[in-house]
């Protein structure tokens, strides 16, 4: 990791050398011409400056002498002789810049973070430039993204293993009883293989969801652009979802006018939202005997909501904060009759958190459940340029 990082520095000594030698000026004035093709001749900040990760060159007295552009927007700007120190007051930082500064090690690396705004994970990496020059740098990889990678993959393999434990054992011990004690009982064999196939449908249903949730965390960034009438996709849905309401008992009303509500969305993912949340509706909420649609905008410069209702036994308050982390059910024996993977909200989530939008949940025990999906309005400088 150290060789990695520190392939920068080679290039920064050969031309602080060269540069200290010619001029005495700081790292951020009075740069010596550059000979086209020569990098005897080509300044530090140059070098500096076309590094891509955040970068500053500091003195023996810990002063910042300069910072490249990925420094300042990843830690905000500096002004010139700014203590490193005081700029960043972490003591493994301070242990690390002493190290470099007193001789001890040439060049030496710790990982860091910082949890404001937003939590980063670095690498560090602090090294002498040339002999004698009393000057230093300090780089830092970022490796948020891949320690996120690394935690979602443990995670998946935690989570995989623990749910398809369950099915797996149950089909081992059926396979085993079909040849022992049920090899000759023809009712009991067919009892058997039925339930062994919805097993084996459950763990396909679950391979399926972990790897929907896997590709949305690997691209979580990723906004949409394009433009769509969230009113004809939802009812979309409903037509394609009518047969699942029909297997449950229930009506889905839909109470949604011909008016366009345009947001900014994929059409694919926004499709498994209400697809998600609507099949939830007409199983979990099976009791009232329908769902309810709905679509509102107060204006075009307000939100967009849509909601989806049932009217059956409710989720009891204490459950709703949690309702769409992965794998939590509210009563899992009911979500194993409803063949429920635990996973559909939190695709919900991630989807949503994708699009700048949210979910919100209604509820009380006995009084059946609202989920709201809340859109941010389309800027009118959208115009509408890529509606699908």
């Amino acid at each position: 990791m150290l060789r990695r990082l520190a392939w920068p520095f080679a290039l920064l000594v050969r031309a602080f050398e060269g540069f200290l030698q010619g001029n005495n000026a700081t790292a951020q004035s009075d740069k010596p011409p550059v000979v086209r093709g020569d990098i005897n001749t080509l300044p530090a900040v140059y070098l500096a400056a076309a590094v891509l990760d955040p970068l500053y060159i500091f003195d023996s007295a810990g002063s910042i002498l300069y910072s490249n552009e990925a420094a300042d927007l990843a830690f905000g700007p500096v002004t010139k002789s700014a203590s490193l120190r005081l700029k960043f007051r972490a003591p493994e930082m301070h242990e690390l810049v002493s190290r470099v500064i007193s001789g001890e090690e040439e060049s030496t690396a710790i990982n860091y973070a910082e949890r404001v705004p937003v939590e980063r994970a670095y690498r560090v990496v602090a090294s002498r430039i040339g002999n004698d020059t009393g000057l230093y740098v300090l780089m830092f990889k970022d490796q948020s993204e891949a320690r996120r990678i690394d935690r979602m993959r443990a995670d998946f393999i935690a989570n995989a293993s623990h749910e398809l434990r369950t099915p797996l054992a149950s089909v081992a011990g059926f396979i085993e009883t079909l040849r022992g004690p049920a090899r000759d009982d023809p009712k009991a064999r067919e009892n058997f293989l039925q339930i062994m196939q919805n097993q084996t449908q459950r763990m396909a249903r679950l391979i399926d969801d972990l790897l929907s949730l896997s590709r949305l965390e690997m691209k979580p960034y990723q906004k949409p652009n394009a433009q769509l009438d969230v009113v004809v996709l939802v009812k979309g849905v409903i037509e394609s979802m009518r047969h699942i309401a029909k297997e449950n008992g229930v009506e889905i009303v839909s109470e949604l006018d011909d008016t366009p509500r345009l947001i900014a969305g994929h059409s694919d993912e926004l499709v498994q939202v209400f697809e998600n949340l609507l099949e939830n509706a007409c199983k979990y909420g099976s009791s009232g005997k329908r769902v309810v649609l709905s679509v509102e905008q107060a204006s075009p410069m307000e939100e967009v909501r849509v909601t989806v209702r049932d009217f059956g036994p409710g989720i009891p308050e204490e459950h709703i904060p949690r309702i769409t982390e992965r794998f939590y059910r509210v009563d899992v024996e009911t979500s194993r009759t409803q063949k429920g993977t635990g996973l559909g909200l939190s695709i919900v989530k991630h989807i949503l958190t994708r699009h700048d939008a949210r979910l919100s949940i209604k509820s009380a025990s006995g009084k059946g459940a609202s989920f709201v999906v809340h859109f941010p309005p389309v800027p009118p400088s959208a115009g509408s340029g890529g509606y699908v």
